[in-house]
């Protein structure tokens, strides 16, 4: 479900989101095993990848169907996953993203929490959750303004249309577009570990997330108890 890989060579550890079959979706035990994953690197720098032919696709489906419409528990869940954007926005490692093929809705959101995204020519990236009454509540309303902008970041979120790699590097949602991602994570590791640290953590100060994440989460649950039933028909 989630793989670990360690260079200690080069001090990178590569965590792999595996399961192609569901396109990378995360189940809450994906989440909890991610969350670990990233709480246990102690090396400079951390590689966050997809197995198969997509980045991530999100929560899954499944799991959200799951909450039965239930508001709290519904708010739990963006909860849980803000919690682990956050390991990976707070990691003292640097975070780099290899994004290949489709990065999707919570997907994208753990790649808006990565200090580094970088995409290959196949990548795209998009919100659906929009078309069928939800948004991404694992941090995303908060970090993509301050990632592309205001004006980018509403229209992207309310049309809920996918852009490929050259609009997303457009956009700022990648710097990069590399056929092989982890080049970057390795010119990354190649520098002094403390100065990483120290740079990432004066780049990422921030004071006002968890009010934002809070209401976040909240809305989320709102819509859960609302399209409970459209939900459903997702999976029929």
């Amino acid at each position: 479900m989630i793989d670990v890989e360690i260079d200690a060579d080069r001090s990178i550890r590569t965590v792999t989101i595996d399961r192609p079959e569901a396109r990378n979706a995360l189940t809450v035990e994906a989440l909890e095993a991610l969350e670990t994953a990233i709480d246990d690197a102690d090396e400079a720098v951390i590689y966050l990848r997809g197995n198969g032919p997509a980045f991530c696709a999100g929560a899954d489906l499944t799991a959200v169907s799951g909450l039965d419409g239930d508001r709290e528990r519904a708010v739990e869940f963006a909860r849980l996953g803000q919690r682990v954007a956050r390991a990976i926005e707070d990691s003292p490692a640097v975070v780099v993203a290899g994004i290949d093929g489709p990065a999707r809705g919570g997907g994208l959101e753990f790649a808006l929490a990565c200090d580094v995204r970088v995409g290959t020519p196949d990548s795209t990236y998009g919100e659906p959750g929009v078309t069928f009454g939800l948004f991404g509540a694992w941090g995303g309303t908060v970090r993509l303004p301050r990632v592309i902008g205001e004006g980018d970041a509403l229209e992207f979120a309310l049309s809920g249309r996918a852009v490929d790699a050259e609009e997303a590097r457009r956009m700022g949602l990648i710097s990069r577009i590399e056929a092989e991602p982890r080049t970057v994570a390795e010119e990354i590791a190649a520098n002094a570990s403390d100065t990483l640290t120290v740079l990432k953590r004066r780049i990422r100060d921030d004071s006002e997330r968890a009010t934002q994440e809070r209401l976040e989460a909240q809305a989320f649950g709102d819509l859960v108890e609302s399209h409970a039933d459209d939900i459903d028909a997702l999976l029929e």
